[in-house]
């Protein structure tokens, strides 16, 4: 198995975008999940699976 590569943290404008997305997202979830799909140490996807609860 080839060794991993070390994770970075891409800080330029490209970065600010996807997590704006993130953070909006959650802010609006008030039951559910986000999944983040990363490739190759890039985010590619989000799934954003919200629940509805009845009581």
């Amino acid at each position: 198995m080839p060794p991993s590569k070390p994770a970075r943290a891409d800080t330029g404008p490209q970065s600010a975008v996807p997590l704006s997305a993130i953070a909006e997202a959650i802010a609006r979830l008030r039951f559910g999940a986000v999944v983040l799909t990363v490739h190759d140490g890039r985010l590619v996807q989000m799934d954003v699976t919200e629940r509805q609860r009845f009581s």
